[in-house]
């Protein structure tokens, strides 16, 4: 199959300005551990307000905003901030961000986006991001018990109520911000009562992100696998594909009665997107992927942040340009091979254009034939698919006959 034009899309490179710094230690995090692959051993133990070493430089700060900007193909830019916990670094680094981003910008519209887990958010660094108009995603596990159960300090103590300081900051200055909430072993299992938190505190945009990881052994200290690795224990944190099918199944059925158009739910565009026919909005469920890298503290760049292991790094910044890493040809078919390594299975499957295998990191199982590859949460994606069909069949045929009423989701349940 020949590989498609990679100019036809934006490219993307989110950065890691505290490399896999954090002042938490949430027990899922795949990134955290990446320290290891620079030779650090005191992420676990860091207990200070911005990290010493594995730092972005100024030097490398001023490379990257330039060379990011001349990348790109389109009059509008999008620089992503993550981590780790990007706010370890100070205020001043992105004060710095935004002035280069003006010298360099030449006519083009610049927007910023930033994940964090919320803690460390000020009134300074509030108003910094309502007057730059920065989104920011908060991640969030749902209600304090399920938050806590996993996602706390480096001295073991819960980081709910810092999380939720942070938010009302957040709104206090009208900053515009999501949730990012991890959906596991744990909070799988009330849905309803999840969802509804997110309502509760007047989160209208919400991701849900299931967690499914593996567990192996690496010589760096590293202790979760790659998708090509074989071998690997399944992580007791993981959502089985049966939760995770229940779990969004049970949330549309309340958002699509109640909450379309007030709350609006990732995954649930998304699908959408490929029922019309469109580019989805999350890589997951797209067709191929590839075009977000994503570049460490000293300049490296790998081919994708779930892929950030030796053997997906595509380079360096200060030896190679963005547009010859994220263009060349290794990085392409990485992108491509999302299509074209899709077990006979996925191939035949009637919903493989609603989700086209989702995630290369979850493909570690076999099919019922024995073939490698299948995502291993594919009957939980399943299920979900057959349950929205008749919905997603519905707006598709509004939507092309350009009859869709203000609330298309109500029509359909009162036809029903």
């Amino acid at each position: 199959m020949p590989i498609a034009s990679p100019f036809a899309r934006p490219l993307y490179v989110m950065a890691k300005p505290a490399a896999a710094h954090c002042n938490l230690a949430c027990d899922y995090c795949y990134y955290t551990e990446k320290v290891h692959m620079y030779g650090g051993t005191g992420v676990r133990g860091y207990e200070g307000t911005e990290p010493q070493k594995h730092v972005m430089s100024d030097e490398l700060l001023e490379r990257f905003v330039k060379e990011y900007i001349e990348s790109q193909t389109t009059s509008e830019v999008l620089f992503t901030w993550h981590g780790g916990e990007p706010l370890l670094r100070p205020l001043s680094f992105y004060q710095r961000a935004v002035e280069l981003q003006r010298r360099y910008a030449r006519g083009r519209r610049i927007d910023n986006s930033i994940q964090t887990n919320g803690t460390l958010l000020t009134d300074e660094w509030c108003r910094f991001l309502h007057d730059q108009q920065w989104l920011v995603g908060v991640s969030i596990d749902g209600p304090q018990a399920f938050h806590d159960a996993y996602r706390r300090t480096r001295q073991g103590a819960p980081s709910f109520t810092k999380v939720m300081r942070g938010i009302d900051l957040l709104n206090k200055h009208r900053v515009e911000w999501n949730a990012m909430a991890v959906v596991n072993n744990l909070n799988a299992d009330d849905p309803l009562d999840f969802y509804r938190f997110f309502k509760q505190i007047g989160c209208r945009f919400i991701q849900f992100t299931p967690i499914v990881e593996r567990i192996t052994t690496h010589a760096d200290g590293r202790h979760l696998a790659a998708a090509d690795e074989a071998e690997g224990r399944l992580a007791d944190f993981s959502v089985t594909p049966e939760q995770w099918g229940n779990f969004i199944c049970t949330i549309f059925d309340e958002w699509v009665r109640q909450d379309v158009g007030d709350y609006f739910i990732q995954l649930f565009d998304a699908t959408l997107a490929n029922w019309m026919g469109q580019q989805p909005g999350i890589c997951t469920l797209a067709r191929t992927c590839g075009h977000a890298g994503v570049m460490e503290y000293n300049g490296d760049v790998y081919s994708c942040d779930h892929f950030v292991f030796p053997q997906y790094r595509l380079g360096n910044i200060y030896s190679e340009t963005l547009t010859e890493m994220m263009y060349s040809e290794r990085q392409q078919l990485f992108g491509q091979r999302k299509e074209t390594s899709l077990p006979h299975q996925c191939r035949q499957c009637r919903y493989l254009f609603a989700c086209h295998g989702e995630c290369p990191k979850n493909r570690f199982c076999r099919t019922a034939d024995g073939e490698p590859g299948l995502n291993y949460l594919c009957a939980g994606y399943r299920r979900f698919f057959e349950h929205v069909a008749p919905y997603m069949d519905f707006m598709r045929h509004e939507l092309l006959n350009q009859r869709a009423p203000a609330n298309i989701m109500e029509e359909l349940i009162i036809d029903n």
